[in-house]
């Protein structure tokens, strides 16, 4: 069976820790600003882990 290839979108979007946990950056953090309070921004701040069978499917898009 032949490799499979990366998926390019994955590849920018998602980081995989040296022990094999997937981070994801927050969504709702480009624009519409204004309406949001500064503590809200500020949990969107940084890289959250994912879990599951949607880090599993990330992993096998990735070739990982």
């Amino acid at each position: 069976m032949p490799k499979l290839k990366t998926h390019s979108g994955t590849k920018d979007r998602i980081k995989i820790t040296k022990n094999g946990k997937v981070l994801r950056r927050h969504s709702m953090r480009s624009h519409f600003l204004q309406n949001k309070s500064a503590s809200r921004k500020r949990k969107m701040d940084g890289l959250e882990p994912v879990s599951g069978r949607i880090a599993k499917s990330i992993k096998l898009n990735l070739g990982k």
